[in-house]
């Protein structure tokens, strides 16, 4: 019995998704009334709630990419549950990836030990609480602190911001490479086409490409990669 895949963890899934969209519908319907209250023009409310829809589900074809590469070792159910609450791609992946490897198997191949498989629901689950307790008990003063930086010297409130920035990309940036020259080959691909879509954006002003740009750059170096495993030789992959 494929337990990933199981009624339960579908059982899951289905009363996750179900209260996420009971949610949104919940905030929508206030957001109505209130704009009713305010007399906002309907039309204008009607534009606002299609372009808010658009701007939602454009990025979130990268999400389905991590939804699809995930189901693969973890089953359906589980990144499912995950990426659509509060998880996303760039921890999600990295999250599953280093507990497994911790155990000593890999996020390639479908995971069939029930230990595993539950070690990474906890390690995925733990990992995400973490903003939930943080952001309420200290954003204020984190917020506060980086102010008063950048009151005294917003050059130096910059740098701070772009150093921490530079430090969340510096640790992805490990695990990318961490697979060898075919990683490195994908990850520098990746970053490639992110840049060509970054310069078509500002330099050509196609500004809807900027909602695809993500999702583009994923599905790209994933063609690449598969490209390179099979024109490369062998000896240059190891």
């Amino acid at each position: 019995m494929d337990f990933k895949n199981g009624t339960f963890m579908y059982l899951l899934g289905g009363i996750v998704g179900i209260f996420v969209i009971v949610q949104s519908l919940y905030f929508l319907f206030k957001a109505v009334k209130r704009g009713k209250e305010l007399e906002i023009d309907g039309t204008v409310m009607k534009k606002t709630v299609v372009s808010s829809a658009v701007f939602a589900i454009l990025p979130s074809v990268s999400i389905l990419l991590g939804l699809i590469t995930l189901s693969y070792s973890l089953g359906l159910p589980l990144p499912w549950i995950r990426l659509s609450v509060i998880g996303a791609v760039t921890y999600e992946l990295p999250a599953a990836t280093a507990a497994l490897n911790a155990l000593g198997k890999s996020i390639s191949a479908p995971v069939s030990d029930p230990a595993a498989f539950t070690a990474v629901v906890w390690v995925m689950t733990i990992g995400c609480i973490t903003p939930l307790l943080i952001i309420p008990l200290f954003l204020k003063k984190i917020l506060g602190g980086i102010g008063s930086i950048r009151k005294k010297d917003n050059h130096w409130g910059d740098l701070f911001l772009t150093a921490m920035f530079l430090g969340m990309i510096a640790a992805f940036l490990g695990m990318g490479i961490s697979g060898g020259p075919l990683s490195v080959l994908t990850l520098l691909s990746s970053a490639a086409i992110m840049a060509v879509c970054g310069l078509l954006v500002k330099v050509k002003k196609i500004n809807w490409l900027e909602n695809f740009a993500l999702p583009l750059s994923m599905l790209g170096a994933m063609g690449l990669a598969v490209l390179y495993a099979n024109v490369l030789p062998p000896q240059l992959l190891k």
